[in-house]
């Protein structure tokens, strides 16, 4: 019999989330049945799709139970096995609990092969939020060279892949993020052609009226909020909208309302799109071999924050909530 120390869901958040939101505890797992594997996690995933699932509001995953391990995409090392399809030493990838150790039927999972890239990069650049990045910016963004691209959130796990492929195609790609070395981070290493601090900034319209004077032709949405609210009154015509999240209003209260003069979808004729990425799964070859391409010629560029312990894991989710990580946010168990 195994012990877990693991990380449960204490009580739902009303407003923002607080640490008394969270509890440990250690566990002892029973004995492998039929069918199932024992998970030795090494690295777990902290992304903004967390926040909703902490309350019973209908989304597109089902809310996290009460008194019950979180879940998150995570990485680890199959030690035990009662399932054919993995064997002991097999690297996994998947849903896994916000746990040291998790007792899993194996649906959902697939193997990780040995290469070059740290294991962690399976959770981010080589994982769902670049995936996230790709599809958003292939399928429905479209960048085309000569037109200006937006990103907000430009260094967080998702925007510095995406705002790098908009570059790759040939557009100019204005972004904005939580700090000066975030900014300029994704101007000298990510290419971005321009980046401002969204929190130094008081009037948005203005500093995007500066940096994206031909207007914005596609915007990869991030943020949400008033930031969005400024992009959509400067989309051009036949402007194309990517909505991965809206992170600024996930703690709201309340809703807040929306763009003004709705009907400028109409005589822009603008596409708004929102999308989940696993509903593409049957692209991930694709992403996969694309991606890890431009990986191996040098052709981008990836920041990661690494948090050394599951029971520090909390306290780096509401960090990340607050945009005080710099690029993907996965913690380190073991």
């Amino acid at each position: 019999m195994t012990e877990a120390l693991q990380i449960v869901l204490a009580k739902r958040p009303t407003g923002d989330v607080t640490p008394d939101c969270f509890r440990q505890e250690t566990v002892a797992l029973p004995a492998l049945g039929d069918g199932q594997i024992l998970v030795k996690q090494r690295f777990l995933s902290l992304d903004p799709y967390m926040r909703p699932r902490m309350t019973e509001l209908r989304s597109y995953t089902p809310p996290f139970e009460l008194d019950k391990p979180l879940t998150g995409g995570s990485v680890g090392e199959v030690v035990e096995s009662k399932n054919p399809r993995f064997a002991k030493g097999d690297a996994v990838i998947g849903m896994l609990n916000w746990a040291t150790h998790t007792l899993h039927d194996g649906k959902g999972l697939r193997k990780i092969e040995p290469g070059p890239a740290p294991l962690s990069a399976h959770l981010g650049v080589l994982g769902m939020p670049s995936f996230t990045a790709w599809y958003g910016m292939r399928h429905i963004c479209k960048p085309k060279a000569g037109e200006t691209v937006f990103v907000s959130a430009a260094t967080g796990a998702v925007g510095q892949v995406a705002g790098q492929l908009a570059k790759l195609a040939g557009a100019k790609v204005v972004g904005c993020a939580g700090g000066d070395d975030k900014c300029s981070w994704a101007v000298r290493e990510a290419g971005y052609d321009a980046c401002f601090n969204h929190r130094s900034e008081g009037d948005y319209g203005a500093v995007l009226d500066k940096l994206c004077p031909q207007g914005i032709d596609a915007d990869f949405e991030n943020v949400g909020g008033k930031i969005f609210h400024a992009v959509f009154a400067r989309l051009n015509n036949f402007g194309r909208v990517a909505f991965c999240g809206a992170i600024s209003e996930y703690q709201d209260q309340a809703p807040m309302a929306g763009p003004t003069k709705m009907f400028t979808i109409v005589q822009r004729r603008l596409t708004l799109q929102g999308f989940i990425v696993s509903d593409h799964v049957a692209l991930m070859g694709e992403f996969v071999n694309e991606v890890g391409a431009l990986l191996k010629d040098g052709k981008l560029k990836s920041r990661e924050t690494v948090v050394d312990g599951l029971t520090r894991a909390p306290d780096a989710f509401l960090g990340l909530l607050k945009g005080e990580n710099f690029g993907k946010l996965v913690v380190k168990i073991a």
